[in-house]
Parts: structure tokens; C-alpha cells; sequence
């Protein structure tokens, strides 16, 4: 492993600095780590005795200085200037130039605000003929003593700067947004196995790398960053969003990034709307329990994520359509196992032939509940309302069988009046009505069971939503539910719905303050 001699030039004095960067005869080996970068950085202990700099040797000549335009406005704006002046120095083993003697001694300037100023070589000592100086944006100035013909061959960019000026013996860069990585993707162009060297960074330091090779024209770079970014684990959103982000422009370049593109996005252009129907099909059809639960909670979730978001019309109207399919699929089951399980000889059957029918028919109603969840979320249960309201065949089966059989199918009807009472669900007139014709009166006789045999059954708020529908229909339609449902609580009290204040606001529309058609005003009382 070669010697480095890390120098730090102040005005006036001169500090030896030690940056932990090895070279070793082959090339360059370990690049400068952000602390080794921190440490430079940091304001020196003015108590400390710095030697003082012996006489720079005498130079017979001075040679000129030329700006070069950048190559683009690419990801790490910074400005080239290839020159050969005193900026550039001498080696760092030579001791730097003392300035002239000024007419009045200037004051001097506070450490911090001084520039600083290291010096790095690669590959065999003695061998560099070329130095690239780098310029940072807060005063902070690396040398790198270098090989031409490294830099023309893996880099693009140096290569059109060197070949348009023959015999420069320095390149400098200003300010450079990033230094330290300019210093280590020039040492990554002495690398033998830049794979395994880039293993060892994070992906955000790779984003960096890959920002800074792409201004150099740093293709073998380039892609063993990309091959690093197909390969390693992304942590987290906002990581994988400047991932894609970065990839992506590196493709208006031309450069392969499909690789890491096909993480997050499929081959075909067209949704994947089968895909999504294959999952939904493998929730319902389930029937371990955990799995189910937990595989319902997420598909729920990340399709309400997906409502959250802009989207075409057609595409939702096919994910509803789907939804809508596996509906009447699951309808249709669970009127079989009803018909099923009110045939006659089926009271008579043994527990165990009894036990597959019952669990059915809790999956079927468990799956309805699910997907009704769904397209409450998306705003289109209208037709779910209608369709359950029709369903006068499942209704009249309802009654036929056991209470512990059939609950399960009270818990929808439920679920559609909470949803309609909060303004959810919007269906007709004629819908509503149906609806509490229909499924209202099984319901009441499920009650008392639905209160002490289903834990997700929340009485108050099935009570406060069978209220808020009955009130949004006509009046006579109201004194109609309203006392059929007085008759049923009178007769069974709290194994029936309590829709007292419903009862209440009905009373009042009738009797206390009636509404006059045609006159627009209430009549008095009495």
C-alpha cells in the first residue's frame, strides 16, 4: 500500500491532515468516507503550533489559464476549468508557493472561513501526470493527482475536455455540489471490482454516485450502479420514489434501465384487473380464519388507498363490475346452502353433516359483508342495495331456519341501513322501501342473538341507521314501519331494535308540527 500525504493549505501556514484513504500499487482501493470529509472540515484548535511553510523554489515560468463550458445542465451542476496555473500547485510532496509580502498586512481571517484544502493520489506514487482539482460550493478544495489516460478512458466527459487541448496538466472543477462523491467515483474508475466496492455503500449514497458518474460519462459506473439498485432491498417509500425518480431520467439518456423500472412497473401497459380479481377469488374462497382476516384487512386498505387516488373512469368501472360478479357468485352460493339447510330431512341430519352447511353459510355472509365494505368505500353500493332488496327468495328462507344458522345474513341487512343512514349508500325511493320491507322483520327476529352471539354487531349504531332510513321515506310510509315496529317492543323490549327516537321525530312530524301541502307553513296547535 502506497503512501498519501493528505496536505491542508491555510494562508500563510501549512497543517498535515490525515484522511483515511488507501491506494494501493493497482489502483485506488478505499475511498475518502464522510467523516474522513467531516473531519477536514472542522475549525483547527488555534492553540495548536503549526509549522511555519519553507520557500517555495524558484519557477522559470507561468502558464496560461482556459475556461471550458460545461457538458450539460446534467444532475451535478459544476463548472470546468481546465488550466496549468499556481491554482493547481505543484505536487503534494512539494512544499506549496509562499505569497508575495503585501505593502499593509491584511487582518487575519477566522479559521472556519478559510479555505481547506486536500490532497489525494492514485494509483503508483510518482506515476500521476495529470491533477484535477475540486471545487466545492463552501470553500473546500481536493486535489487528485491522477492518470490521463484513466480519466480518457473511462470517462466520456474528461476525454472530449482532454482531447480538445493536448498537454494540459491540470483540470479543475468549481463548485461541485457534492466532493466528496466527485472523489470517489474518480477513485471507482481505478477499481477493478466495482461491484463488490459498491456493495459495501447504501442506496442513498449509490443515488449519489450514480448522479455524479452520469455528469462524468461514467457508463461502467453507471451500470454498476444500476445492477446495485435491481438487486439491493429499497427501505421505505420516499427511498424507492428517489430511486425511481433518478432511474428515470437517467432513461431520456438511453441508458438500460428497464431492470429496475420492472420492480414497479409490469411489461404489459394495460392494468392487471385479472390479477386483482385472482386475489379477491382467493379471500373468499378461504377458510382459515387468521389468514382471511388478515388478508381482508389488507386488500380493504390498499383499495381504499387506490380510491384516494386519480384514476380513469374505465378502470374503476371495471373493478367494479368485478366486484359486482363475485357478489352474485357468493348470492347465488348462499341461497344454495339456505335451500339447503331448510330442506327437511336436514333437521334430522348428525351434528357433524350439519357443521360444513353452517360454516358455509357464514363464509358466504362474511364474504358479502366484505365486498359490500368495498363498494361502500368506491361510493358505487347502490346496486348492492338493490340487489339485496330483490332478494325476497332468500328472505322467505331466512325464517326457516335456526337462529344460529342465519344470523350472519342480518349482519348485511344491518350494514346497509347503517350505510344509508349516514349518507353512504343513496339508492331510490322504491329501494329503501323494499329494503326495510324485506330484510327489516328478519332482522327483528335475529336481534336479541345479534346483541350476545356476534361480536362485531354494534347495537347503537344499527338502531340509529334502521332509524335514519325509515325517516327518509314518506310519511305514511313511516307510520306504516313505525308501528309494526311499536307492536314488536312492546312484545320483546330489548331483543328489538330501540328506534324510540326515530318514533319520536315521526310523532312530531304528524301531530306536532304537520307540514300543510299547499300553504307552505305549519298549522298551529290544537
Amino acid at each position: 500500500m502506497g503512501d498519501i500525504r493528505i496536505t491542508r493549505v491555510e494562508q500563510g501556514q501549512t497543517k498535515i491532515k490525515n484522511v483515511p484513504i488507501a491506494v494501493t500499487p493497482e489502483g485506488f482501493w478505499c475511498c475518502p468516507t464522510p467523516v474522513g470529509f467531516q473531519k477536514s472540515l472542522k475549525p483547527q484548535n488555534p492553540l495548536n503550533k503549526l509549522k511555519p511553510s519553507p520557500p517555495p523554489p524558484k519557477t522559470s515560468s507561468q502558464k496560461k489559464e482556459v475556461s471550458v463550458s460545461e457538458r450539460k445542465a446534467g444532475p451535478a451542476p459544476s463548472r470546468l476549468v481546465v488550466s496549468d496555473v499556481q491554482q493547481c500547485n505543484d505536487d503534494p510532496e512539494r512544499p506549496p508557493p509562499s505569497p508575495s509580502v503585501p505593502a499593509q498586512r491584511a487582518p487575519r481571517p477566522k479559521l472556519e472561513s478559510m479555505p481547506k484544502k486536500v490532497a489525494i493520489e492514485f494509483g503508483e506514487p510518482g506515476t500521476c501526470d495529470i491533477k484535477l482539482l475540486l471545487l466545492g460550493k463552501q470553500g473546500f478544495c481536493v486535489k487528485l493527482s491522477v492518470h490521463r489516460d484513466v480519466l480518457k478512458e473511462k470517462s466520456s466527459f474528461f476525454a472530449d475536455k482532454l482531447s480538445e487541448q493536448s498537454g494540459l496538466s491540470c483540470l479543475q472543477v468549481d463548485d461541485c455540489e457534492d466532493v466528496e462523491i466527485y472523489v470517489e467515483t474518480v477513485g471507482l474508475m481505478y477499481c477493478k471490482e466495482m461491484k463488490q466496492r459498491l456493495m459495501k455503500q447504501s442506496v442513498s449514497r449509490i443515488l449519489r454516485i450514480l448522479k455524479v458518474a452520469e455528469f462524468l460519462g461514467f457508463s461502467s459506473c453507471i451500470q454498476s450502479c444500476l445492477e446495485y439498485l435491481e438487486a439491493v432491498p429499497w427501505n421505505g417509500e420516499e427511498e424507492e420514489e428517489k430511486v425511481i425518480s433518478t432511474v428515470l431520467r437517467l432513461q431520456g439518456d438511453g441508458i438500460g434501465v428497464n431492470p429496475v423500472l420492472k420492480r414497479v412497473s409490469p411489461d404489459t401497459s394495460n392494468v392487471p384487473k385479472d390479477t386483482l380479481s385472482h386475489i379477491v377469488e382467493l379471500v373468499l374462497k378461504s377458510n382459515e380464519e387468521r389468514g382471511r382476516r388478515e388478508m381482508k384487512s389488507i386488500v380493504l386498505k390498499l383499495l381504499r388507498e387506490n380510491n384516494s387516488l386519480p384514476s380513469s373512469a374505465g378502470s374503476v368501472e371495471i373493478c367494479n363490475d368485478m366486484i359486482y360478479k363475485s357478489c352474485r357468485r357468493c348470492l347465488d352460493s348462499l341461497l344454495c346452502v339456505f335451500n339447503q339447510a331448510a330442506e327437511p330431512e336436514f333437521k334430522d341430519m348428525p351434528s357433524d353433516n350439519k357443521e360444513p352447511v353452517i360454516k358455509h353459510i357464514a363464509l358466504e355472509a362474511d364474504n358479502l359483508s366484505w365486498l359490500l365494505e368495498i363498494l361502500i368505500d368506491k361510493q358505487a353500493a347502490e346496486d348492492f342495495a338493490v340487489m339485496w332488496a330483490n332478494h325476497q327468495e332468500l328472505a322467505a328462507l331466512h325464517g326457516k331456519l335456526p337462529i344460529a344458522f342465519r344470523y350472519h345474513v342480518s349482519c348485511i341487512s344491518g350494514r346497509l341501513y347503517v350505510s344509508i343512514g349516514r349518507g353512504e349508500v343513496l339508492p331510490s325511493k322504491n329501494t329503501r322501501q323494499l329494503l326495510l320491507q324485506t330484510w327489516l322483520q328478519p332482522l327483528i327476529n335475529d336481534y336479541n342473538w345479534l346483541q350476545h352471539g356476534c361480536r362485531t354487531f354494534d347495537r347503537k349504531l344499527v338502531e340509529e341507521g334502521i332509524g335514519r332510513t325509515i325517516l327518509t321515506l314518506p310519511l305514511e310510509d313511516q307510520q306504516s314501519i313505525l308501528l309494526s315496529w311499536v307492536g314488536s317492543f312492546l312484545k320483546t323490549g330489548d331483543g328489538c331494535p330501540n328506534l324510540q327516537r326515530a318514533f319520536e321525530v315521526w310523532w312530531r312530524r304528524t301531530f306536532i308540527r304537520p307540514y300543510v301541502e299547499g300553504q307552505g307553513t305549519a298549522m298551529p296547535d290544537g
